[in-house]
């Protein structure tokens, strides 16, 4: 078995007797739900997707969806025009909180639901059905194939959401919503209600964590900037009033769903899905929170973990008759300067030196502009890549 796939089997092996919290019944469907499913993925940057447990079981987006909507938002409107909208802060709040900037009526984050509401009401489209597509076909290509939408899920949402009704006309009164309110909200309930897989989820993370590239299919869904805004504001406000003690334990931007989805994101590593529909007290998946410390912590993947090949770039020497090529590898970053000075300044002054960055896997072009201008370039010294 790969050593991956064995490290997660162990992983839902270990978490699976747990069975506190309960799932979600405020929602006739999502009560119904089976509460002893439970699945886990990853996808990394070759697009190789890895599951185990209950990895084909299908279930509702429901919260899941609101930074792939933001995304959609911000690549439509652009991070000034949403935020006039909606804050970037963490509430403190539950994720259902009527509470609302006292000035501007602003909701605290796209990530709870006045604030996804009002992200959703943002995005262009033709009435409710036109809209809904826009985000399905928007989600659909982050998850790299087509997604649907539960109708018995959708009727359950709309049939039950007074609360998010509330929000909704209540944003409207600050103009935080313009135009209809309902056909807003029918959308964002049709929104959370997108049937996905636990794969889907890690497919979806994968692309967020490589820059808004899809790994699996190749496409850029997003710029690397709009992938950049939505993993900062899950970081902070992904987990609701957990999202302190999140940050503390995993380490991982992460988005939960009352459904018992719950994906994360390792820039640069791994986009992670995890399915069990048990809830805690915050409406976060049991096993799923318990399931990514576990992998978080086994696998280093801390978002403040220290990596020190950001310092220590890979250098290699080849030496021929009166030349010298330091071939560069891995990360070059500001830090990592320093240590190629060093090399480079320990060999003779009778060779010429060759600084190769063509095998960087990233750098900055300031840093090579540093790199310039601490060793110049002359007849001794030149810098290609």
């Amino acid at each position: 078995m790969d050593p991956i796939l064995q490290r997660l089997d162990g992983i839902v092996a270990d978490i699976r007797p747990d069975r506190s919290g309960q799932t979600a019944q405020y929602i006739p469907e999502l009560a119904t739900a089976d509460p002893d499913l439970l699945a886990l993925a990853v996808v990394g940057p070759r697009g190789a997707v890895l599951s185990v447990g209950d990895d084909h079981a299908q279930f509702s987006i429901q919260s899941v969806s609101k930074p792939f909507v933001l995304a959609l938002a911000l690549a439509h409107l652009g991070r000034d025009e949403v935020l006039r909208h909606v804050g970037v802060e963490p509430s403190g709040e539950p994720f259902n909180a009527i509470s609302l900037e006292p000035a501007t009526g602003r909701p605290a984050n796209p990530l709870v639901n006045a604030g996804a509401i009002a992200t959703t009401s943002l995005l262009p489209g033709e009435g409710i059905d036109g809209r809904t597509a826009t985000i399905v076909e928007g989600l659909s290509l982050f998850a790299g194939r087509s997604l649907w939408i539960d109708e018995s899920v959708y009727r359950s949402e709309s049939q039950t959401g007074h609360r998010n009704r509330a929000l909704g006309h209540l944003m409207r009164s600050y103009d935080i919503i313009a135009g209809d309110v309902d056909e807003a909200l029918e959308v964002y309930f049709r929104q959370c209600s997108v049937l996905v897989t636990v794969r889907d989820l890690a497919v979806m993370a994968a692309t967020l964590a490589f820059g808004g590239r899809n790994p699996t299919t190749g496409v850029q869904v997003v710029t690397p900037q709009v992938a950049r805004d939505v993993v900062s504001v899950m970081s902070s406000c992904g987990m609701y009033d957990f999202s302190g003690e999140w940050l503390l334990r995993v380490g991982l931007p992460a988005k939960s769903g009352v459904s018992g989805g719950l994906l994360a994101v390792a820039p640069s590593q791994f986009g992670v899905g995890v399915f069990s529909p048990r809830l805690d007290a915050h409406g976060n998946s049991v096993r799923a929170t318990s399931a990514l410390e576990r992998l978080s912590n086994d696998f280093e993947m801390h978002l403040l973990e220290t990596h020190a090949g950001i310092a220590e770039p890979t250098i290699r020497l080849e030496r021929t008759d009166g030349e010298t090529v330091v071939h560069l590898g891995g990360e070059l970053g500001i830090s990592g300067v320093e240590r190629v000075i060093a090399v480079v300044s320990e060999l003779t002054d009778s060779d010429r030196v060759t600084i190769d960055g063509t095998e960087l896997a990233r750098t900055h072009p300031a840093v090579l502009v540093v790199l310039r201008t601490q060793l110049g370039e002359t007849d001794r010294v030149r810098i290609v890549g």
